[in-house]
């Protein structure tokens, strides 16, 4: 049996999900704006594996959302799955953060771009196709009227994610299409993928890792009065 822990942080989500041989069993979580993380993520694991007559011994491994994204939401998850995996000695997984908000489109055609919030007019995005293949790197973007000029044209480009929204009066192509709906990256679509990753043993040097945050973290000045 197969047990795996997956726990997203990135964003405002504080999301844990776990799976059963590559089977969703259950998940928990909660957005809130002042990042209730540090309270509820451990709640949200014991309360998981009691609910499903588990504990900590019966995992397998444990996947975490490894950006890009919140800077804290990602040291408090990254921080806390690495405490874990070396204490029970199981293997770690990392899974991009970008990837696991594109999975909850499902489309036949076209181009998926999620979307992560980096304030004013960035984001963090990347470009999938729609069977899931990552076809753009991830970046830290600053959206304008020229932004993904590449994909105007007939083919459908769908954009998800907190960062979606913000842009949709800026890109304004006809084929452009916006969730209408605030969207987190959540656990429940790291079940496929952690699966994927622990079936090829794909893990992650616990010891050395370190979250994706793609841009350097700056600490906010106050102004003097």
């Amino acid at each position: 049996m197969i047990v795996l822990l997956n726990i997203e942080t990135a964003t405002k989500n504080c999301s844990v999900s776990l799976s059963v041989d590559g089977a969703l069993v259950g998940v928990k979580e909660i957005a809130e704006e002042n990042f209730s993380h540090a309270e509820k993520l451990h709640v949200f694991i014991e309360e998981l594996l009691k609910e499903n007559g588990l504990t900590m011994q019966n995992l397998s491994a444990i996947a975490v959302s490894q950006g890009p994204g919140s800077y804290t939401g990602l040291r408090i998850g990254v921080s806390s799955v690495k405490g874990l995996c070396y204490g029970l000695n199981i293997p770690m997984i990392a899974l991009d953060t970008l990837q696991i908000l594109a999975k909850q489109l499902q489309v036949n055609s076209g181009w998926i771009i999620p979307m992560i919030d980096a304030r004013r007019m960035e984001v963090f995005c990347a470009t999938f196709s729609h069977e899931g293949v990552l076809v753009k790197a991830i970046e830290a973007k600053v959206i304008d009227e020229a932004s993904f000029s590449e994909l105007e044209g007939e083919t459908p480009v769908y954009f998800i994610g907190d960062g979606a929204m913000k842009c949709a009066t800026v890109l304004t192509a006809t084929n452009f299409k916006f969730i209408d709906a605030i969207v987190y990256p959540s656990a429940k679509e790291m079940v496929a993928l952690s699966y994927e990753k622990y079936t090829a043993k794909d893990f992650v040097d616990v010891a050395y890792f370190e979250p994706y945050y793609l841009k350097d973290f700056v600490m906010p000045v106050k102004q003097k009065k």
